[in-house]
């Protein structure tokens, strides 16, 4: 399952049945690549082993982990539980190329479905230098009963809201830079704000920019990390949980700018990614 732009393979889809059971195994997308073939995800890092490039991992579904590692507790912290689930792959219809629909059962640690998960991927050309990933996916809850998603700020560690699509980045010789709209600068200013777009520019393995949007009228809270690992992604439990009943579909959509190079224009390279239709 590779997303390809005119002949070059710009990300290849990886089912995960290999990943071990504490790491929440699921399907990933890595390397993703610039047209120029710089590679700008990072896939087990020594850092946070559970980073699988870009996907969909959430740390709270009712109890259950999809995305791996430690599970923050209110009254033990950080520990790591028997609570890992596991998305597993059940179809992949592709389109000739440029994306197509991937089908996923999310399981608990017993074996039973809480969500199925329809994951639509999108690869088009922006320009000679700069295409656009876009990841739509529709959560539906197939558990019998009603869940709820959350994160380890829900649970008690302030600013830990992440979970829902993510995007993990390679580490460089320096951290890197963190801009949003409005001259917005750094991690402080996006962490937990919900700018319309918020972008890496970065150098590990050569320079490149990636700037992420919410499409669809969702504006999410972003989660953005520079300093400790390069990662951003739209937090579906920031601060509070978030309910999922019974039979319920939870929709999000995110659409990534993948450019070559160190974007000068990022208000210009913005506009037109939410141009696209």
């Amino acid at each position: 399952m590779n997303l390809v732009i005119d002949g070059t393979v710009v990300a290849v889809g990886v089912d995960g049945t290999d990943i071990e059971p504490r790491l929440s195994p699921r399907p990933y997308l890595h390397p993703v690549r610039t047209l120029g073939g710089t590679t700008v995800t990072e896939v087990l890092p020594a850092d946070h082993r559970h980073h699988l490039g870009v996907g969909v991992a959430v740390p709270d579904v009712s109890g259950v982990s999809f995305w791996g590692g430690r599970t923050f507790t209110p009254d033990r912290g950080s520990v790591l539980l028997d609570n890992h689930g596991r998305q597993r792959r059940l179809s992949w219809r592709g389109d000739g190329g440029g994306g197509g629909v991937e089908e996923l059962s999310w399981t608990g640690p017993d074996g039973g479905e809480l969500v199925r998960e329809e994951r639509r991927l999108r690869a088009r050309p922006l320009d000679g230098a700069v295409w656009v990933l876009d990841l739509d996916t529709a959560l539906r809850n197939t558990s019998g009963r009603d869940l709820d998603i959350g994160s380890p700020a829900t649970n008690g560690r302030p600013g830990a809201g992440y979970g829902g699509l993510f995007w993990r980045a390679p580490i460089g010789p320096v951290a890197p830079r963190v801009h949003g709209p409005g001259g917005l600068e750094g991690e402080a200013a996006l962490h937990g704000s919900r700018a319309a777009w918020s972008a890496l520019v970065g150098d590990a393995g050569g320079p490149w920019t990636l700037l992420f949007h919410q499409p669809g009228g969702h504006t999410d809270p972003w989660f953005v990390r520079a300093g400790e690992y390069p990662g951003v992604g739209p937090a579906l439990a920031w601060d509070v949980r978030l309910p999922v009943p019974v039979g319920a579909v939870l929709r999000r959509r995110l659409r990534v700018a993948v450019c070559d190079g160190h974007v000068g224009d990022l208000a210009g390279l913005a506009a037109a990614v939410v141009a696209l239709p």
